[in-house]
């Protein structure tokens, strides 16, 4: 069987599959660098299992307290190598990226403290987490306040903004690193270091948090190197490697992450019980994985916005810009565009390909969403996904993979869809 003909076996047509080969072929030097950024940081995490001693015995999981759970305290020490942090949380009681988040605020944050976002709106789920949107159990509803400073309208830090903003009732400084439902740019660790050194040089005890959901391993430093008292993920987006089922991380110093852990289990118990539960081996072989992973979905990414933009959707990043995250904006410009993407994604998957992913009102949004992640484990965003609100400017959020070929195939199978449905034109 040709190549030509198994891709049109599972519905992607010769114009389509001809096209994304010419704009692939023009990627060649590009992903070449990525590899090199992939190489770097595998070894970055195989040095931190060596120098904390992985062993067998770390792979195998506890149960009830967790009392002693080596595996568990050792992977800890793994991340908090591989982020350069004094400790880190990584468990699987973290439900989510957004747990994880909130956790490090509400247990670093007391009441009358003020939490200052200096990237903007942060992503729709923490609305109800801060108290932006009333919801039940939110900062809001234990005192702690909560202003932000909008980013320019080039996408970079207001030096200016922020240092009105800080005030007495100051207490946390947050960053979104990646761009959530908005078509803004990502921001680089080095914007983010360069934010952090502005902000600690007018409150060197201002506490600063970092969301570092889908930036992991896209370049060889993370916010942590820069200066960042907590960074925070999930594992179900680039650190876990595709095999992680469950969890999230927070990376930081000794007083934040016990803060943290005091607020996930309990105070006074902290970081000491929640066992493992039989996924240390997930954890530690997808942490492993993660960084060939991401370079897969970089690529992924970078095809993308080749084959979109080219054919005139407004993309962010653009074909050229440099990567800092792996998701993909594209401006489709109509509901019928979005959800013809999504459906040619959710055919793509090895999972539930037969699905038809349609808008429906998720919890935590303040709009229809659709979402298509045919996916070995539920909601993971390191796994070829596409999701976007179904409001304007109808942008759709493409990410993930865990090869760099099915990412292709995913692309290729969304531009099968929107040309089957007439919204858009190949060129001869």
């Amino acid at each position: 069987m040709t190549m030509e003909s198994i891709y049109r076996e599972i519905g992607i047509c010769s114009q389509v599959l001809s096209y994304g080969e010419r704009v692939e072929a023009s990627l060649k030097k590009r992903f070449e660098g990525l590899d090199e950024t992939a190489e770097y940081n595998q070894l970055k995490v195989l040095l931190a299992m060596q120098k904390n001693r992985v062993s067998m015995e770390h792979l195998s999981g506890t149960t009830g307290y967790g009392y002693n759970d080596a595996g568990r305290d050792t992977l800890e020490a793994v991340y908090a190598s591989v982020f350069h942090t004094q400790t880190a949380l990584v468990r699987p009681q973290i439900t989510c990226g957004t747990h994880a988040l909130g956790i490090a605020l509400s247990g670093n944050l007391r009441p009358g403290d003020e939490l200052l976002s200096i990237s903007g709106k942060p992503y729709d789920t923490l609305e109800e987490v801060i108290g932006i949107r009333p919801s039940r159990g939110s900062l809001a509803e234990y005192g702690v306040t909560y202003r932000q400073v909008d980013l320019l309208e080039d996408g970079s830090f207001d030096f200016d903004g922020i240092r009105e903003a800080i005030t007495p009732k100051t207490r946390m400084v947050a960053i979104q690193r990646s761009k959530g439902y908005q078509t803004r740019p990502t921001l680089s660790v080095e914007q983010i270091g360069e934010a952090i050194a502005f902000v600690k040089s007018i409150r060197p005890d201002l506490i600063c948090m970092v969301d570092n959901c889908y930036g992991e391993f896209v370049e060889r430093t993370e916010p942590s190197d820069v200066g960042a008292d907590m960074t925070v993920g999930s594992l179900i987006k680039n650190p876990g490697g595709g095999l992680a089922p469950i969890g999230g991380y927070i990376a930081g110093t000794e007083e934040c992450i016990e803060n943290a852990a005091c607020r996930l289990t309990t105070p006074g118990l902290g970081k000491e019980v929640g066992a493992s539960l039989g996924v240390n081996k997930s954890f530690y072989q997808g942490l492993f994985l993660a960084p060939s992973v991401v370079n897969g979905a970089l690529k992924g990414a970078i095809f993308a916005a080749n084959i979109f933009e080219s054919l005139g959707f407004p993309v962010v990043p653009n074909g050229t810009e440099p990567r800092y995250d792996i998701i993909q904006a594209v401006t489709l410009g109509s509901p019928e565009g979005v959800i013809a993407f999504c459906k040619g994604i959710q055919a793509a998957a090895p999972v539930d390909s037969y699905v038809t992913p349609e808008p429906w009102a998720m919890p935590g949004y303040d709009s229809d969403v659709i979402m298509a992640a045919g996916a070995f484990v539920q909601g993971s965003s390191i796994e070829l996904s596409a999701d976007g609100p179904i409001k304007p400017p109808y942008a759709v959020y493409f990410q993930g993979g865990l090869t760099w070929h099915h990412a292709k195939a995913g692309i290729l199978m969304a531009l099968q869809k929107l040309f089957e449905a007439g919204l858009v034109r190949l060129p001869g």
